[in-house]
C-alpha cells in the first residue's frame, strides 16, 4: 500500500522524488495528487493549496483530498503545517510534533457522515494523531539535523485572515501552542476513513501580539523544509500500516 505526504504552505514538491500528476475524481470533487516512489515504497504527495498556492484554507476541498488518498489505498498520512507560534516553548523554525487540536473553524464540510448512505459514525479522538508515527518523528529528528519539540496542541482557525491579539491570548489560556488554518478537518476526516494520521508543524512566525508586527521567517527556511520532508519520508519507511492503528469509529 502507498503512504501519503500532505504538504502545506511552502511544500510543493518532494526533494529527490520524481512524481507524476494524477487527477482523482470522487463524490466530493476532484483532487490533484502526485504519484512517486522513494527508495523503499510508493509515496502519494498532495499539496492542499495547489502547486501555485491558489487555494485559500477555507476553500480547500478537504473531503475530496482525503477520499482521493483513501481510494488510492493510503492507510498512513504524514502532514505538514506552516503555523504561528503562540508560546516560547515552540520557537520559530523548530519543528513541533502535533498531538492534539482545538478546532475553531466554521462553515467547512467537516464529515463524511452526512447522509444515510454512510449511516451514522462518530470517530473517537482521544488520540487523533498516530502515536507510532509521532514517536518515530521524535526518534529520527536528530538524524536529519532537525530541532523538534513534542506535544504541540494545534489551534485551527478559519482564515484567511490572521488572528487578533485577543484571540491569541484566548488560545494560550485554552492550552494551544501553535495556530494554523488547515489541520482541521483533515485529521478527523482521515480518522473517519480509517487512515492513520501524524503531523509536523513548522512555526514560521510569532502570532499576533507577541511581537510588534508579524514577521515571517526567511533565513534557512528552505533547508528546514527539505529536512522536514526527508524526516517524514524516513518515518514512513520506518513504520508500516499494521502497527499504525487509526482512531476508532463508533
Amino acid at each position: 500500500m502507498p503512504a501519503a505526504i500532505m504538504g502545506g504552505t511552502g511544500i510543493y514538491n518532494l526533494p529527490n522524488v520524481e512524481v507524476e500528476s494524477r487527477e482523482m475524481v470522487n463524490d466530493y470533487g476532484t483532487a490533484q495528487v502526485f504519484m512517486g516512489k522513494s527508495a523503499h515504497e510508493d509515496i502519494v504527495f498532495l499539496t492542499r493549496h495547489g502547486r501555485d498556492h491558489s487555494t485559500p484554507p477555507h476553500k480547500v476541498n478537504y473531503r475530496a483530498n482525503i477520499q482521493a488518498l483513501k481510494d488510492l489505498g493510503v492507510r498512513r498520512i504524514m502532514s505538514t503545517y506552516a503555523v504561528g507560534s503562540i508560546t516560547a516553548d515552540y520557537p520559530v523554525l523548530d519543528l513541533a510534533v502535533i498531538r492534539d487540536f482545538l478546532d475553531f473553524t466554521h462553515g467547512r464540510a467537516f464529515s463524511f457522515f452526512e447522509d444515510l448512505e454512510r449511516a451514522v459514525g462518530h470517530v473517537e479522538m482521544s488520540k487523533p494523531f498516530c502515536p507510532v508515527m509521532s514517536n518515530k518523528l521524535m526518534a529520527l529528528a536528530s538524524k536529519h539535523n532537525i530541532k523538534c519539540r513534542d506535544g504541540a496542541t494545534y489551534v485551527a482557525t478559519n482564515g484567511p485572515r490572521f488572528e487578533s491579539p485577543a484571540e491569541i491570548k484566548m488560545y494560550q489560556i485554552l492550552g494551544g501552542h501553535v495556530v494554523g488554518m488547515t489541520c482541521c478537518p483533515e485529521v478527523y476526516l482521515a480518522g473517519e476513513l480509517g487512515i492513520s494520521f501524524a503531523a509536523l508543524a513548522l512555526p514560521i512566525n510569532l502570532a499576533a501580539g507577541l511581537e510588534e508586527k508579524i514577521t515571517l521567517a526567511e533565513d534557512n527556511i528552505d533547508e528546514v523544509r527539505e529536512n522536514m520532508i526527508n524526516l517524514m519520508i524516513d518515518v514512513l519507511h520506518s513504520t508500516n500500516d499494521d502497527e499504525c492503528t487509526p482512531p476508532i469509529l463508533l
